[in-house]
């Protein structure tokens, strides 16, 4: 056979009998890598799987650390004026000599320090333990501030912010009105404020009764949720040896604040009954009296109070300064002139109050000395005595003339206000009575003797 009969090249129509064909594993190698190809295509076109994401996941890095700023230190450091303590005491560790010294210039036009007085509270506010705030107490309605800021020190003189509730107080006199406001837990002021009120009207040592009532309704006064003293009486009521005092505070136009009564009728007489309170009477008006230490005989004409040392001693009225000294038998003594020929004499003080000079104009009230034993004097007491035209007269028999009454014009204004505060002065009183009653019907009856 010839070559040309053996060889019979593949027809292009045949197809795959099951056996394998020279050329065939090229044709497969290149269709797997085709199908490889297009399934990369498939995977990279539906997007990574989570386990490639989880590998691809970008790698934070951390910011540098940032420390936090410190927090400020705050003190408060509350202190109280020593006996002779300085500005500079007070104030020299954070102030340098020269800001003292423009401190104390600083205060001649809003509180001059000399004026700070022994006592007195102060507080000192620090942060990081430099100063921020210094704050003072004038009195109990003001504050003396210093502040640092960022290129001046601030001083300034403010009100001091009160919460103010208005309550009823009240009373029964067992021995003095000192001892029964200090039964009820009350203040001692609240003692001299209803003394100055009534003092007119009452002699508190001579004149209470064990069974005498009071009551007041009161603004109390608080600060950061404590008791911080009493503001305004509004109103009060003292029943004395069966005799009510009513008193109702009122601003007549514009007078100077009183209290008046029901009618309308000035509290405030010419005379205080008294120029002290809370005290006994050791000598009486006499023209005849042995003397204690001379042991002559002769006139008293005047009212001695014993007291202990330092009791202050009030004028009993309007006038001023005639006479101010010291004498061998009268000790430190002031005598004051008032109207219509009237004068009245203080003895045997141990000083005299601040301001107190020949002439000086004082009002009633007003604080002359304080009670002593100089001169001839066998103990403490003041020795009060007072003249018309010259003359003696009994202090306790005087008949002072009221002050002026509520005016025509302001009379409606006053009987609007005090009528309520009447109202709830006498509701007290009813309900107080009828507690009374109810307390004695509940008690047990008292059985017969057996």
């Amino acid at each position: 056979m010839s070559l040309n009969q053996d060889y019979q090249p593949p027809r292009k129509t045949d197809t795959f009998a099951g056996r394998r064909r020279p050329g065939r594993r090229p044709l497969v190698l290149v269709a797997g890598l085709i199908t490889v190809a297009i399934a990369g295509l498939l995977l990279l076109s539906s997007g990574p799987s989570q386990h490639l994401e989880a590998r691809m996941a970008p790698v934070e890095i951390g910011a540098p650390g940032v420390k936090a700023p410190p927090v400020p230190v705050r003190e408060r450091l509350d202190k109280v004026v020593e006996p002779g303590q300085t500005i500079t005491a007070m104030l020299g560790e954070y102030f340098s000599p020269q800001e003292i010294h423009a401190l104390n210039q600083q205060s001649q036009t809003v509180f001059p320090f000399t004026r700070i007085c022994a006592g007195q509270p102060y507080r000192l506010c620090l942060t990081d333990g430099e100063f921020e705030r210094f704050i003072y107490e004038i009195d109990d309605e003001e504050q003396l501030i210093i502040s640092r800021e960022v290129d001046e020190t601030l001083m300034e003189r403010v009100p001091i912010n009160y919460d103010v509730k208005t309550e009823l107080v009240q009373g029964t006199i067992k021995t003095s009105l000192f001892d029964a406001i200090a039964e009820i837990n009350e203040e001692p002021k609240l003692a001299y404020v209803l003394a100055d009120i009534f003092g007119w009207d009452i002699n508190f040592i001579l004149d209470l009764r064990s069974g005498d009532t009071f009551q007041a309704l009161v603004e109390k006064r608080y600060r950061e949720g404590h008791p911080a003293g009493y503001g305004t009486v509004l109103a009060a009521e003292f029943v004395n040896q069966k005799k009510v005092f009513r008193a109702i505070r009122f601003q007549d136009g514009d007078r100077k604040i009183s209290f008046y009564n029901e009618k309308g009728e000035n509290m405030r007489k010419a005379f205080l009954k008294a120029p002290l309170s809370f005290t006994r009477i050791s000598s009486g008006y006499t023209m005849r009296r042995l003397h204690p230490i001379t042991k002559v005989w002769k006139a008293h004409p005047a009212i001695d109070y014993a007291a202990p040392i330092g009791t202050p001693v009030k004028t009993v009225g309007d006038g001023s300064i005639s006479r101010k000294g010291y004498g061998k038998g009268n000790g430190y003594y002031v005598e004051v002139r008032h109207s219509n020929g009237y004068k009245s004499l203080y003895m045997h003080l141990k000083g005299f109050a601040r301001g107190i000079a020949k002439g000086k104009r004082v009002t009633q009230g007003q604080l002359l000395g304080y009670v002593g034993s100089t001169g001839l004097s066998t103990g403490p007491h003041l020795d009060f005595r007072m003249t018309r035209n010259g003359k003696p007269i009994n202090p306790l028999k005087l008949k002072a003339p009221a002050a002026k009454s509520v005016s025509k014009e302001h009379m409606a204004g006053f009987l609007t206000l005090a009528a309520p505060l009447i109202a709830q002065l006498e509701e007290n009183v009813r309900s107080t009575h009828i507690a009374q009653l109810e307390s004695t019907d509940k008690s047990p009856a008292r059985g017969t003797a057996q």
